[in-house]
């Protein structure tokens, strides 16, 4: 293991002229700005965070708009983005730290950590970026910088292997400039010490990087062990009235798209038609398949065969709470794959 213990300095040299100084939620810094960004950044890239991140900030500009907020609205703002247990977690924070902190986020990685969805690396995270204040952090990207340069072998998720790099990760960050240090790790991470293809002659911690020393970056970190993820089947009904009107259903508060609008999805041993009369109080006119739609999720696969249904009478529908008819171009919050579909479907019934 590499002894040497000034990557910060070298860092943060190298931050001045490459670091990434200008993302949104750096200006101005906040700990709720941060907080909404590092929640957002779990699971999801710059790029694709920060159009979610300004939308998201006009909307709930601080955590008392975002506590007060029906929870539609939040994962309204937040379809799209996927891994929705976040949005309802950052929603359910909101409201305790309105409770129990007077809304003002605190900056003890300990009290951070009580929160719904704030783990040891995200409170980290949130107490460096928006307090400047000495903490640690272990993302995919740290874990992958740190690995490397102190060759240590292991995959992400193995005790061993997260333990050391935890106990790197203290000793490497310093006690000052912290923002700077923990936003030029990550940077270097996603831009110089990427997965695949790392671009180590440009990188500022090369010359004594073990696993550059050993040619051996594209086995340090070792992958996870994926296991082939299963194929599930559902049908999801497109039920439309009139040229433009579709029923979107509310998803279970838990499971898949908790508490997003999706289609209705029928039972695997019901008819589809028995179904819909029974359960929603609508006959539909007219029934065809149209293409099925997959989409991936990080355990398994899911393929959904649309029906589409056209009704006339509408007028007994039933459990109208969790059920409302939407314009097709302007529909509520619901998940990517559902929004795909959706746009797909032909312009008349």
């Amino acid at each position: 293991m590499n002894a040497r213990t000034d990557i910060a300095d070298r860092l943060l040299r190298w931050f001045e002229d490459h670091g990434r100084r200008d993302l949104p939620w750096q200006h101005p810094r906040s700990g709720y700005r941060v907080w909404v960004s590092e929640i957002m950044l779990q699971q999801t890239q710059v790029a694709t965070v920060i159009d979610y991140f300004n939308a998201f900030m006009a909307r709930f500009p601080d955590i008392h708009t975002l506590a007060e907020a029906p929870a539609d609205d939040v994962m309204r703002h937040w379809a799209g983005l996927g891994y929705y247990a976040r949005a309802r977690n950052l929603h359910a924070a909101a409201k305790q730290v309105v409770a129990e902190h007077g809304g003002e986020l605190p900056a003890d990685v300990d009290a951070l950590m009580t929160l719904p969805g704030i783990g040891r690396s995200t409170a980290g995270a949130i107490r460096a970026q928006a307090f400047d204040a000495w903490a640690p952090i272990l993302d995919g990207n740290a874990k992958r910088v740190l690995a490397r340069y102190h060759g240590v072998d292991g995959a992400p998720g193995e005790a061993a292997f997260e333990k050391a790099l935890w106990a790197l990760a203290e000793r490497e960050t310093p006690h000052e400039r912290v923002a700077d240090y923990t936003q030029a790790i990550m940077d270097l991470g996603a831009t110089l010490c990427t997965r695949r293809n790392p671009d180590c002659p440009a990188c500022p911690l090369s010359d004594d990087c073990v696993a550059y020393r050993q040619g051996r970056q594209h086995e340090i970190p070792a992958a996870r062990r994926r296991k082939r993820r299963p194929l599930r089947h559902t049908r999801m009904l497109v039920l439309q009235r009139g040229p433009d009107e579709i029923l979107f259903q509310r998803r279970p508060p838990a499971g898949i798209w908790g508490g997003l609008w999706a289609l209705p999805e029928v039972p695997a041993e019901r008819d589809p038609e028995t179904w819909c009369r029974d359960a929603l109080g609508l006959a539909p006119d007219a029934v065809r398949e149209l293409e099925p739609l997959r989409h991936g999720f990080t355990h398994f696969e899911l393929e959904i065969r649309p029906l589409h249904m056209q009704v006339e009478d509408a007028a007994g529908i039933m459990d109208a709470d969790d059920c409302a008819w939407h314009d097709r171009n302007a529909p509520p919050g619901v998940p990517a794959p559902i929004a795909r579909l959706i746009r797909r479907l032909p312009e008349t019934p």
